[in-house]
């Protein structure tokens, strides 16, 4: 199956599960491939063949843009260099969850979640911890003879009673021995943003480069910018002490960015973020779609963010 046809397979998931679906995306060399969005569940998913092509740059700016939209980043993918991904198993790379079109499928249309996921050393389980911990003291039984009968260690058992993954084999020994399910299934849409990580991409000190004379000046009136090279726009912009977010893309006023502002304007209305493009000159309205449009003479006089947030969602809220 080609790339195209698995993109395709992923929509039509997707969409067949009630998401609404961002369009066929046709800029090149972006982090992402498609945006969904279903009630309180934001994806941005990247599809590939392969998933040891999933370069640490590319986890990287997934992040930037999860953490951005709201969203869990997550790579579909059908082999690795150990071979066919399988279904129903979670994998990881960069901290990003691996998953098949099948599992996709599987846990969205026929709410079969995956119980197992690849780590390693091997493949495991989750053990509902509170449940073994309350059976065991419950029926009095010790730690010893359930290390015995999993096959494993005392201290291993306490592990488990303290959240750690089990392999599998030993995880259905004690379910049996147990009578009770303490195997849960797991969410592969579940993702923490890793604030720490995250934060070291951004630059909020105005003696910082952004490789844009336009981001600086944003970062001078009080923004936090954090650089995006592979995505539909250029950076992402916050002003925490109001919490706004925006996405924020620089270029000329060509065929390109009317493209580029089309996508941000999906992925805009998608996780209900603004977004704006400054460009040289305006040829067009004070926006395309409901990405707002600024000019980086008209930026530059702006001296106080409070003024550039409310004419951003002004102009990307203007029909």
């Amino acid at each position: 199956m080609t790339r195209e046809d698995m993109i395709n397979t992923t929509r039509a998931i997707l969409a067949k599960a009630g998401f609404d679906v961002s369009s066929a995306i046709h800029l090149r060399s972006l982090c992402f491939d498609v945006c969904a969005r279903r009630d309180n569940i934001m994806l941005l998913i990247k599809v590939l063949s392969n998933v040891d092509a999933f370069s640490r740059k590319n986890a990287d700016e997934m992040k930037i843009m999860a953490d951005a939209l709201q969203a869990s980043p997550i790579l579909i993918g059908e082999t690795s260099s150990s071979g066919k991904l399988e279904k129903g198993i979670i994998y990881t790379r960069f901290k990003i969850p691996i998953i098949s079109n099948e599992t996709l499928s599987d846990e969205l249309l026929e709410d079969v979640p995956p119980f197992i996921f690849a780590a390693p050393g091997g493949l495991y389980v989750k053990i509902d911890s509170d449940a073994l911990r309350d059976i065991r003291e419950m029926r009095g039984i010790s730690l010893g003879t359930l290390a015995e009968t999993a096959g494993v260690s005392r201290r291993t058992i306490q592990l488990y009673e303290s959240g750690m993954g089990a392999m599998i084999d030993a995880a259905l020994r004690l379910e049996e021995y147990l009578d009770a399910p303490i195997i849960q299934p797991l969410n592969p849409f579940e993702y923490v943003s890793d604030r720490q990580e995250l934060d070291k991409f951004q630059i909020t000190d105005p003696k910082q480069q952004t490789g844009s004379t336009s981001l600086d000046h944003m970062v001078t009136i009080g923004y936090s910018i954090t650089p995006i090279v592979r995505g539909p726009f250029d950076a992402v912009s916050k002003d925490t002490d109001h919490g706004v977010v925006v996405l924020t893309g620089v270029g000329s006023d060509d065929s390109k960015l009317i493209q580029k502002a089309m996508v941000a304007s999906e992925l805009s209305n998608l996780s209900h973020r603004p977004a704006v493009i400054i460009v040289q000159k305006k040829q067009h309205d004070d926006n395309i779609e409901n990405t707002a449009l600024i000019t980086d003479e008209e930026l530059h006089r702006i001296d106080d963010k409070t003024v550039l947030n409310d004419i951003i969602m002004s102009r990307s809220t203007k029909k």
